[in-house]
């Protein structure tokens, strides 16, 4: 039986399925995984669900990872919770993303995929009843897994749960947009945690705004950071060191302004680009001595709004590239594949870091690049961000819809005197490593098991 859990939907581990029958088996990466490894793996479990065909193949076959167990989902079910309910709803109401002349509609359909998500949270809720010790910590991660806290206290009032979520929180007004059933069993599924985590204060007072009567549940802001010495250590391998030197014959001696996003419809891709369009109308001196390096990992393609958002992207830059570009200068360099180490060459790259999204709830990019870049480098950041509360004292700060602001920001952090970049980048970078994501974790498993 296990002391400490962590439940998630993506896990630590995933596994493929060959054409001759075997399972290859691939490891993640990312904060969490980290944060993971600073428990005994004897006394640790993670529970996951299986994503994919290998990964259902391999909970078939009992393929034991140790410290790890997957949960075989009807993919219908999962499908309707992940995507149906989690992305399509969840994630909507916590970015305040909805078209409100059309959505949200909460139908018959959407009801059934309600039932479908309580079942997904009921799978996770039950097996880490099964598997828990007596007494033991149990740490849920996300919206996925709301309603989890619940109806695990209902299974096991001995357990110490808590959950902590990675998005922003919504604002009474759109957490008001639900169904008041739905919004009711959603608040309580949370309020059966002792401890709700949020990487900002900010997001927390929203959430006890929202929900009222806490009860017995303590609500607090635990910002995550980066590691800093890993994060150099994989920014400087060899194969980083190639993509570099790729970069730098393309961009020449022009100074860079860099982006490293997913194509979510958060992160506000396509207004930073209208103000770095804006940027060279409005400041033409900077025509032909600066490329925007902007990755785009291509995010949730299987939701038709992120399909075109993707296209969007990549259609605007081609738009400028063409107004603007030169036969020896390409103004934009954007690139769509999930691609880390050519992020990360990017990240050594930069003079000027644009992290301009609508609402996001940490934002580590911002933490990364100050961390890695050689020169230093200074932030445009949006106010929206969560990593805002952190590091908005040393960056340049945007509203992320003033695209004329954002286009004046760019020119104020490309003028900069490098003596203020250096400083404010090694502030930044301070601040950015001050909670790794080992401590995150352990801070939050230490206060659970206090109380």
């Amino acid at each position: 039986m296990a002391t400490v859990l962590v439940a998630s939907n993506r896990g630590p581990v995933s596994y493929a399925l060959g054409e001759d029958g075997s399972l290859d088996t691939r490891r993640g990466g990312g904060g969490l995984v980290s944060a993971l490894s600073a428990i005994d793996a004897r006394e640790g479990l993670w529970v996951c669900a299986a994503l994919g065909e290998g990964d259902r193949e391999a909970v078939r076959r009992g393929v034991a990872e140790q410290g790890v167990r997957m949960l075989d989902i009807d993919p219908s079910v999962y499908a309707d919770a992940y995507n149906g309910i989690a992305n399509s709803v969840l994630w909507f109401l916590h970015h305040h993303l909805y078209d409100i002349p059309r959505e949200p509609v909460f139908d018959a359909g959407f009801r059934r995929r309600w039932e479908s998500y309580r079942t997904y949270n009921r799978a996770f809720a039950e097996a880490l009843a099964a598997e828990a010790a007596e007494g033991a910590a149990v740490l849920v991660q996300d919206y996925h897994l709301a309603l989890v806290p619940g109806q695990l206290r209902e299974l096991r009032p001995d357990l110490r749960i808590a959950h902590f979520t990675h998005t922003p929180w919504a604002s009474p007004p759109y957490l008001g947009m639900l169904p008041t059933d739905i919004r009711e069993e959603l608040l309580r599924g949370m309020l059966g945690a002792d401890r709700l985590g949020f990487h900002t204060r900010a997001w927390a007072e929203a959430f006890e705004e929202g929900a009222g009567d806490l009860g017995r549940t303590t609500v607090a802001a635990y910002p995550l950071g980066v590691d800093g010495e890993e994060l150099r250590a994989l920014a400087y391998r060899p194969e980083v060191d190639e993509k570099l030197a790729r970069l730098r014959t393309e961009i020449g001696d022009r100074k860079t302004i860099v982006r490293v996003d997913r194509t979510e419809l958060s992160k506000n891709i396509l207004r930073g680009l209208l103000a770095y369009r804006e940027l060279l109308t409005t400041h033409p001196e900077w025509r032909n001595r600066v490329v925007h390096l902007a990755s785009a990992y291509p995010s949730r393609q299987d939701l038709e709004s992120y399909r075109s958002y993707t296209t969007a992207v990549t259609d605007l830059a081609e738009e400028i590239n063409t107004e603007f570009g030169t036969p020896d200068w390409q103004p934009v360099l954007v690139s769509v594949k999930d691609d880390f180490t050519r992020s990360l060459a990017a990240y050594r790259l930069a003079d000027v870091a644009l992290v301009n999204p609508v609402r996001d709830g940490m934002n580590l990019v911002a933490k990364e690049i100050p961390v890695v870049s050689e020169t230093g480098c200074a932030l445009v950041l949006s106010r929206e961000a969560g990593a805002y509360e952190e590091l908005h004292e040393d960056a340049l700060v945007v509203n992320p819809f003033d695209v004329s602001e954002t286009a004046e920001a760019l020119h104020r952090a490309l003028t900069m005197p490098p003596s203020e970049r250096t400083d404010r980048t090694k502030r930044l970078a301070a601040t950015a490593t001050a909670h790794p994501p080992q401590r995150w974790f352990l801070n939050q498993l230490e206060a659970l098991r206090e109380r």
